[in-house]
């Protein structure tokens, strides 16, 4: 029983965290700073020399990680989506008994 509620609560949290996840990535503020991050970054790397290994792979790093961001971001949007049918599924397949 302790395990079931516990279950329930990390799926509450898991869907409050794609929640929040997607409110980010719909925010025009947020997708604008990204976006300038990433020019920036691009920038960066085609403005450095062939030779300047160190510059061009911190600028890379820099570029993934804000791609990380949004993969992360994105994933947790997912997986609320995924908590979400499977319940709906779970409640669909509970109520079919019901006729």
């Amino acid at each position: 029983m302790a395990e079931a509620i516990s279950d329930q609560n990390d799926e509450l949290k898991l869907i409050d965290n794609g929640n929040d996840a997607e409110q980010l990535l719909q925010n025009e503020t947020f997708n604008q700073t990204i976006n300038g991050m990433v020019e920036g970054t691009w920038q960066a790397f085609a403005a450095s020399g062939p030779d300047d290994t160190a510059m061009r792979e911190r600028t890379y790093a820099h570029y993934r990680a804000l791609v990380d961001i949004i993969h992360t971001l994105q994933q947790r949007v997912n997986v609320r989506d995924e908590i979400i049918a499977k319940n709906d599924d779970e409640a669909d397949n509970d109520n079919s008994g019901d006729n």
